[in-house]
């Protein structure tokens, strides 16, 4: 008698249900690093921001004038990713006098819900984790996981 060769349909029940499992686990952990990096290169582009932000300043000797009416930047991209096609934040400035600004990115698209972003001209970094609309709680005051 010849043996057979290949696999059961058992085996490759289980062998799909393993996989299953580990997508399972592996998906949720990818996108919340997706989020991550997006949240990240948003932080960066305020930072860069900040900068165009200081040039005007020396520029013009004064914040104001660097956005239109709606907030959004006429001395710098208004959008965040910086460089390719999907954005992700809107970056806008919140507020703008003769000596200080406020800076902010606003989540959109598949960043929705994942909190504004905040950078003032004192450096003070603030981060709506909780999406509740304040960016004074103490937890929020800073870009990282957590404040400590």
């Amino acid at each position: 008698m010849k043996a057979q060769r290949g696999f059961t349909l058992i085996e490759l029940i289980i062998v799909v249900a393993i996989i299953a499992l580990l997508a399972g686990i592996a998906w949720p952990s990818y996108q919340e690093h997706v989020k991550t990096t997006r949240r990240a290169d948003a932080q960066g582009a305020l930072m860069a921001l900040a900068q165009a932000m200081e040039r005007h300043f020396t520029d013009k000797g004064t914040y104001s004038g660097a956005a239109d009416n709606n907030g959004i930047p006429t001395i710098f991209a208004g959008e965040a990713p910086l460089d390719g096609g999907a954005k992700f934040y809107n970056l806008r400035i919140t507020a703008a006098d003769g000596t200080s600004y406020t800076l902010q990115a606003q989540p959109k698209n598949g960043q929705a819900g994942d909190g504004n972003l905040q950078l003032k001209s004192s450096g003070q970094k603030a981060w709506d984790r909780d999406n509740d609309g304040s960016l004074t709680d103490a937890g929020d005051l800073c870009w990282s996981k957590s404040c400590s």
